[in-house]
């Protein structure tokens, strides 16, 4: 689906950690530190880079780590940062992305609700001569000048090896398993999909495993535990694995299996490593999750985007890559970041990163099982 040509220099310039980033905002239209169309005073004439978040419940990522992070790096090298999000309102997304143009932004970068409308405002932006950054998802039709991601097909592959790993650790060798896929309208989810249904195949064809359910869960906690709750019901109760494509649904899943008291005992995939999939992960009702280094990807970007403002010829020097948009078939140039499995073995992963604190995770009903993983 993806053609992936990863540099050695990109990877390594990649490779080196930033800060940890700031707190949580309320979801709305504000940055982490200021209102969301606040400048550094230093930010020269027309240097604006605007950025439409997705929203604030699929996934803490975007408000707690991915706003600070971008608004960091972009205001810290003397442009403006305008910071909104979408709500996961189509609607507001394209009214923020007429205000951003009206604006003068000289920059625009998107994380997409879906292709249509994503594809709808980069149209209107390449109209107004303001190249485009994907950032996180790629917009098929679209017309990004650059996507910034992770390799995303990695991503889920990671998490179908990581389901294979728990269930040999837990002696099921023979297992009925469950797929609660992303939203269909996201092409994230479909590249993760490819990930784990490639890494898991070999298991499926032999026998050795049998997909009994694979469903959509949207990237919603609720949608996902009543999707799972009645495959779960379906299969009376016959299921040994769940790959959920992020830590927010597994959230509901494990809200099924801990109701049937078999929380613990069914290994349950996740990512984005948020505060409460790394909880789980420590109390060993979630076997592992990916953790993609927001502060990595946030940076690429922002030097994307800071690079095209100057103008200087730099931002393909950037590049390490390049996917194909399967819609025209165009081959977008990348920038690819490295995705980590996440266990209780090598917790402390995020924690060493700066990308969450012991503080925020080692909470009250935690603390034992922190400290017993070395987490203090």
């Amino acid at each position: 689906m993806s053609k992936r040509h990863l540099a050695i220099a990109g990877a390594a310039a990649l490779s080196l950690l930033l800060a940890a980033c700031g707190s949580s905002s309320d979801g709305g239209t504000t940055t982490s530190a200021a209102p969301a169309e606040s400048s550094s005073s230093a930010a020269p004439a027309g240097g604006k880079v605007g950025v439409i978040l997705p929203d604030a419940a699929s996934s803490p990522r975007w408000e707690n780590n991915d706003r600070p992070a971008l608004d960091a790096a972009i205001t810290g090298a003397g442009f403006e940062a305008i910071i909104q999000n979408a709500d996961k309102d189509v609607s507001k997304f394209a009214t923020l992305c007429d205000s951003m143009i009206n604006q003068g932004v000289n920059v625009l970068m998107i994380v997409n609700l879906d292709s249509e409308s994503g594809a709808a405002c980069q149209k209107k932006a390449l109209d107004a001569g303001i190249p485009s950054i994907d950032y996180d998802r790629l917009t098929l039709g679209g017309s990004a000048k650059y996507y910034v991601s992770f390799d995303n097909v990695q991503v889920g592959k990671l998490m179908g090896d990581g389901l294979i790993k728990c269930l040999d650790t837990a002696g099921k060798t023979k297992a009925n398993i469950v797929f609660i896929n992303g939203d269909p309208t996201d092409n994230n989810a479909a590249l993760f999909k490819e990930g784990y249904a490639g890494a898991l195949k070999a298991k499926i064809d032999s026998g050795d495993y049998t997909l009994v359910g694979d469903q959509t869960g949207k990237w919603d906690a609720t949608v996902a535990q009543t999707t799972f709750e009645q495959l779960y019901t379906q299969n009376d109760g016959k299921v040994d694995g769940v790959i959920s494509a992020n830590d927010t649904m597994a959230g509901g899943i494990v809200t099924v299996l801990t109701n049937n008291k078999v929380a613990g005992q069914v290994p349950v995939t996740g990512q984005d490593a948020s505060d409460e999939g790394l909880q789980r992960v420590i109390a060993g009702t979630q076997c592992g999750t990916v953790f993609k280094d927001v502060n990595v990807e946030a940076k690429a970007a922002a030097d994307l985007a800071i690079a095209i403002l100057k103008d200087d010829g730099s931002a393909d020097a950037l590049v390490n890559g390049k996917v194909t948009d399967s819609t025209t078939n165009v081959e977008v140039p990348s920038v690819f970041a490295t995705p980590v499995w996440v266990t209780q073995e090598n917790i402390k992963a995020p924690f060493d990163a700066g990308y969450t604190t012991v503080e925020k995770v080692c909470t009250a009903d935690y603390a034992d099982a922190c400290a017993k993983l070395g987490l203090s």
